[in-house]
């Protein structure tokens, strides 16, 4: 059977887990069970909850006696790892481009990976039902795009199409259709079929499985040659070479794996009973073992501490509270997150670099939905010195907001050191495009959601290293402490309010160095929220005021990562986040400050 290998690229939000569920249901690719469902690709708990995709998924279609295996990439660059390992088995992209945002920061960052691979683009134009869709404008910035890219004059003679994926619509010229035919003759007749060598077997794991019956499942596209089960082949990797046997073999059609006799090459394919094999290996016919180059992925670009949790409240909500725990979970994340680095500083303390804020807080969350407790520092970049010079990581910033907040954006963001390279105007919004240090991107999104009243929509991705800009102030307001442990009231909570904006309500527990909110001003400030009002027998009319309290700010993982100061920790449970100092004694605090 004649083979197709693409890849979906896009911006977060463009559509293309709704285009590819399309795709499955019209090429009659899913099960029964699967049909009634949206966003089908999304099968991670928190990928639906967020509505982005986190890893890069398989699956494939027939259509017209052609199998197409499809792969649905991350749009957030934070999961550029996976966009990497998805576009080292395809021949061929589909860019998708919102037809009325157009190229975003993330678009030029899939787009600029699929271009440096060589591969081919079909460009589809979606969501043209919008009513600011302007899919003939979105066009021509795709292509200028494109050419900034350094795209070859092959790539830029790239076909398009229109389409509306949520109906499961795409068509050529101007004349709407009804299915999404013409885009599957587009990837048939521009997609070039997998270029297969001849010899002996040979595939290069590009992502990993596992399965309590088969053991660990390597992924990847067979670069030539054939394989059977319980067949012998040799696995090349960075710690040597060894022989293993082949459990099983399979193939993708829609979202299930078929088991199969004998691979064809050029194909997608999983191999079981792969033990102790890691993504960027060569899986090789013990008869020629010769190894393809390993994977290159980018470097981290953001680091955080993690260490056991060592507050008051260690072990009451979690399962896995020990160092050890903590330890081999990352290990196991090593595996398949081909993007992170674990350094063990020391036996308790562990250096976790990633790609971003996101990229490591999903990491985060998933372990605190295990059952992990952990205290987590401040998010920092990663320095690097080149030429004797040192260099931080610098972001791509585009933000799109109402003209008359502008100002206050375009202030904030000049104080912490961005540099503007392309502004436009229109229908009384302007959309502005900055290089700025990562470092300054810290806390900003909570910031740029009350300077623009929430109508703001802002995305970054990393653009490159740059000169160090120095200093950056980033946070303006100073923390709350506990410095009794107890019940906080609502009586020491109304009294303090005026000055502090808080994080806990009435009834929680709180313990001595746990910061309970936000100071007003630049300074930390110890408050006693476990004051209860003193009751007595005599009554007197208006004595009493309605205690009126202003709800509390409650944040995401990824907000409270952002609030930390250098002298804070976030205390990361199965059930709660609550940050804290890291020397929770006042007069510890206060001792060492004077230092």
């Amino acid at each position: 059977m004649e083979l197709r290998n693409i890849a979906i690229i896009a911006h977060v939000d463009h559509g293309k887990t709704t285009l590819v569920d399309a795709m499955l249901k019209q090429a009659k690719a899913l099960s029964r069970h699967d049909e009634g469902g949206e966003r089908i690709m999304d099968s991670n708990d928190l990928e639906r909850e967020r509505g982005i995709t986190i890893l890069a998924k398989n699956t494939a279609v027939e259509w017209g006696g052609v199998k197409i295996n499809i792969v649905d990439t991350p749009g957030h660059a934070d999961f550029g790892g996976e966009v990497e390992r998805a576009l080292s088995m395809v021949d061929g992209v589909l860019l998708l481009v919102d037809a009325a945002e157009g190229p975003m920061p993330q678009t030029r960052f899939v787009l600029k990976k699929a271009i440096e691979a060589g591969l081919k683009p079909i460009v589809v134009i979606n969501k043209v039902d919008k009513k600011d869709a302007r899919p003939d404008e979105v066009l021509n910035e795709t292509f200028d795009l494109m050419a900034e890219l350094g795209a070859t004059d092959e790539q830029l003679d790239f076909p398009y199409l229109y389409a509306v994926g949520r109906e499961g619509t795409a068509w050529l010229g101007q004349t709407p259709k009804p299915d999404l035919t013409d885009l599957f003759e587009a990837i048939l007749q521009h997609i070039p079929a997998p270029q297969v060598a001849l010899g002996p077997f040979q595939l290069r794991v590009a992502n990993l499985d596992y399965s309590n019956f088969l053991g660990k499942i390597a992924l990847g596209k067979v670069h030539r040659g054939t394989v059977r089960k319980n067949q012998y082949v040799t696995i090349l990797g960075e710690h040597g070479q060894r022989d293993l046997k082949v459990v099983a073999v399979f193939t993708h059609r829609g979202l299930e794996r078929l088991e199969v006799d004998e691979v064809t090459p050029g194909d997608i394919v999983a191999i079981a009973g792969m033990e102790g094999v890691e993504i960027g290996d060569t899986i090789a016919a013990r008869e020629a073992p010769e190894a393809l180059p390993r994977l290159a992925v980018d470097e981290p670009t953001v680091s955080i501490t993690v260490t056991p949790n060592t507050s008051p409240f260690s072990g009451k909500e979690g399962k896995f509270v020990t160092s050890r725990q903590i330890r081999e979970r990352l290990l196991k994340e090593l595996e398949t997150n081909v993007a992170l680095r674990v350094i063990e500083v020391t036996p308790d303390t562990f250096e976790l670099h990633g790609r971003g804020e996101l990229h490591l807080s999903v990491l985060l969350e998933t372990m605190r939905r295990e059952g992990f407790e952990l205290s987590v520092g401040q998010p920092s970049v990663l320095f690097k010195e080149v030429d004797g010079q040192i260099q931080e990581p610098y972001e791509y910033l585009v933000v799109d907001v109402p003209e008359a907040r502008f100002g206050p954006v375009m202030e904030t963001l000049g104080s912490r050191k961005a540099q503007m390279v392309h502004m436009e105007q229109e229908g009384g919004r302007i959309r502005a495009e900055f290089t700025v240090p990562a470092r300054a991107l810290f806390g900003f999104r909570t910031l740029f959601l009350t300077l623009t009243a929430g109508e703001g929509v802002m995305s970054h991705n990393f653009h490159a290293y740059g000169p160090h800009v120095g200093s950056l102030e980033t946070r303006t307001t100073g923390s709350a402490v506990a410095m009794e442990a107890g019940v906080a009231y609502a009586y020491s909570l109304y009294r303090l309010q005026e000055r502090i904006n808080f994080f806990i309500e009435p009834g929680t527990e709180v313990y001595v160095g746990m910061i309970v909110g936000e100071h007003v001003r630049d300074n930390d400030l110890n408050v006693n929220v476990n004051i209860n009002k003193k009751l007595t027998n005599v009554r007197a009319a208006g004595s009493d005021e309605n205690i009126r309290l202003i709800p509390p700010r409650k944040f995401t993982l990824e907000e409270a990562l952002e609030f930390l100061a250098p002298d804070e920790l976030l205390e990361i449970t199965p059930q709660s986040l609550r940050l804290r100092k890291r020397v929770l004694d006042p007069s510890q605090r206060k001792r060492a400050e004077a230092i």
